[in-house]
């Protein structure tokens, strides 16, 4: 008996059956809303080069946090913006430091909300950088580096700090050599046990972060952070940082930028069994809005395909200010 020929054929899809078969799916139970805690009162001073995104003080940042709360949004990432600036970055961990102030207003008025926390030193320093500054002495001159070791005491204190105002999580950005492990240190030393740590395990020296340095005032007065965050011609590179802060105990493996990078994500997905964040950057979020301000593109389905390919290349969490748009719009 003579069969005819086998054909794949494409389903033909109805809205109920592409549902069904469906292999990937993004909600904002997967989304984290990044926020800019500013001095100040009633103050919601947006950012320029971010369209729908603000500098809130800290008690509009509750505000805030209620509404992303009320449109089922699970959690929060701080960033601040201090009174005062100086070489050490002091103000990152004062008790009486934006970020501790807005955890602790947040947690209090919204206390089932999710409040993780930036753990770095570039939006508290003069200079503009991660860690503290040295002079190395040459033939030619002085050279200034950061200070990878030296730093590191600084981001246990401020990661401590952040855990004793009452935030959920700490998520170090820096990318300095064996902070995961001193911050694991010293919050397990502290009674802190409990606190995860979202590590910035790969994170490249991107030009997408433009914006996000216009919103937390935190561009470098000289110089770029390359000597300390990831080439992007590199993917290997990815694993070996990826595998350290593993070690070093961290609980969620971040890759920064997003979009340019889903590879890096799908190989971290690959490679390893925690969870895997991804932040889809300032840079992203602008070109986006600006692509939709001109009517070159429908901002609502691109905020959706964005955020699913994000799931699709094996994030399981997404950092995004196209939170509240999407938890608004499905």
């Amino acid at each position: 008996m003579m069969f005819p020929e086998y054909r794949p054929r494409r389903l033909r899809r109805t809205e109920s059956l592409r549902s069904m078969v469906r292999e990937t799916s993004v909600s904002r139970e997967h989304l984290i809303y990044p926020m800019f805690v500013a001095p100040g009162k009633k103050l919601r001073q947006e950012i320029s080069s971010m369209p729908g995104v603000f500098q809130l003080s800290v008690d509009m940042a509750v505000e805030e946090a209620k509404e992303a709360h009320a449109l089922g949004l699970p959690a929060l990432l701080l960033f601040g913006l201090p009174e005062k600036k100086d070489a050490k970055g002091s103000h990152a961990w004062i008790k009486s430091g934006i970020v501790q102030k807005a955890i602790e207003a947040i947690k209090k008025a919204v206390p089932d909300i999710l409040v993780i926390t930036d753990v770095c030193l570039c939006e508290y320093t003069s200079h503009g950088h991660c860690g503290l500054l040295c002079k190395v002495k040459g033939k030619g001159g002085d050279s200034v580096f950061v200070d990878n070791d030296a730093t590191l005491e600084l981001l246990q204190k401020i990661a401590l700090s952040h855990a004793r105002a009452g935030a959920d999580m700490v998520a170090p950005s820096d990318m300095m050599d064996g902070r995961v492990g001193a911050i694991r240190e010293a919050l397990d030393d502290n009674g802190y046990e409990h606190i995860p740590i979202m590590s910035y395990a790969v994170k490249y020296a991107s030009s997408f972060y433009g914006p996000f340095r216009d919103a937390a005032e935190c561009a470098p007065q000289f110089g770029d952070r390359s000597a300390y965050q990831m080439d992007c011609a590199n993917s290997r590179e990815a694993l070996r940082e990826a595998t350290l802060d593993m070690e070093e105990g961290a609980d969620i493996l971040m890759v920064k930028p997003g979009m340019p990078y889903l590879d890096i994500i799908g190989l971290l997905r690959q490679e390893f069994t925690l969870p895997i964040a991804a932040y889809q950057v300032s840079g992203e979020y602008a070109m986006i809005k600006a692509a939709a301000a001109n009517g070159w593109l429908d901002e609502k389905r691109v905020i959706y395909e964005s955020l699913l390919c994000f799931r699709r290349a094996g994030a399981d969490i997404i950092i995004t200010y196209f939170a509240k748009d999407f938890a608004q719009a499905f």
